[in-house]
């Protein structure tokens, strides 16, 4: 990213003592984009935004999941019960287990579920660790195919070559720079507006299409993509019809069931100002619910009370 506006600022006893800088856009249901603040152009690593657009190059290689297992294969999940047996059922589904997934062991990403998972006695694992979904779906979709399980994130493998395919297809944008993910799985790069337009395409599929499939498996079972506890779910139900994924270093994208999309990320990382510039950009478009007014802005305590808060910015 080569342009970084201020999108938020951090106000404590009404001094303001810092800033978080990126950009947003907002892709109109034509296509087009409608608004931009901040370098909306240069290539960047969308991390776990890219899940989605994932998931449906997998259905369109054969990928047989549908509903709440395939809302799974999109998700970087909170590790919680029903996550974990999910990923279970998709492997069970192609008569493999635990050990063939290559996610790197970890507890789940969720406190409460951390906890209860520890106080079990649990260890790290390849299952609980957030991106299990989108890897039990990757061996499923090899096995479907009859492809290598074992070099599955091999950026030359077949699965992943058939990835980034739709990936460029969906985004529109020649593929940069591919990467590792903190998962190990191939990481594409894309714009903020190639991001946007990828969502909008999802959410636009037609009917029977990959993207539609995975775009009805999100909306049906938003808490399969996320978790019971996370802002991105508490967005999704307050616009039915909606698709979004958050990723690692303040990414997100949105998109409406018109086709308007929005993506925005936080040039150093700051995830508490990831909800807040992407609720701000929703209501600077003229959308409305309390929950985008709760969602744009984060309370500061001092002592335990309330004495400042981060704010956007972006008007």
């Amino acid at each position: 990213m080569s342009s970084h506006t201020v999108v938020a600022e951090i106000v404590r006893s009404g001094f303001v003592e810092g800033h978080h800088r990126g950009s947003a856009v907002r892709i109109a249901p034509d296509g087009t984009v409608a608004w931009a603040v901040g370098d909306v152009t240069s290539q960047i690593y969308p991390r776990s935004c890219n899940k989605p657009i994932q998931a449906a190059a997998m259905v369109r290689a054969g990928l047989p999941l549908r509903g709440k297992l395939l809302a799974l294969a999109a998700a970087s999940h909170s590790g919680e019960r029903f996550h974990i047996d999910g990923v279970r059922q998709i492997l069970d589904g192609v008569g493999l287990d635990e050990r063939a997934l290559q996610t790197p062991p970890d507890y789940p990403r969720d406190e409460a579920a951390r906890l209860g998972y520890v106080r079990s006695g649990h260890e790290r694992s390849s299952i609980a660790m957030e991106c299990s979904g989108k890897h039990s779906a990757m061996l499923a979709t090899c096995v479907t195919n009859g492809w290598a399980t074992d070099t599955y994130l091999a950026p030359d493998h077949p699965l992943q070559v058939a990835i980034a395919e739709l990936f460029a297809e969906l985004t529109g944008e020649p593929i940069e720079s591919t990467g590792v993910d903190g998962c190990g799985a191939p990481l594409l790069s894309t714009s903020l507006t190639g991001l946007a337009r990828a969502f909008a395409r999802l959410v636009r599929g037609a009917p029977g299409s990959p993207g539609a499939a995975v775009s009805e498996a999100i909306v049906e079972s938003p808490e399969y993509t996320s978790g019971t506890r996370r802002d991105e779910l508490r967005l999704l139900r307050a616009f039915p019809g909606a698709i979004g994924k958050s990723g690692a270093e303040a990414c997100y994208a949105v998109a409406l069931p018109d086709g308007t999309a929005f993506a925005c990320k936080i040039e150093d990382g700051g995830d508490r100002a990831r909800p807040i510039v992407l609720a701000e950009a929703m209501r600077i478009a003229g959308y409305e619910s309390p929950v985008l007014d709760e969602l744009a802005t984060h309370t500061l305590l001092g002592g335990g009370e309330p004495v400042g808060e981060v704010r956007p910015t972006l008007r």
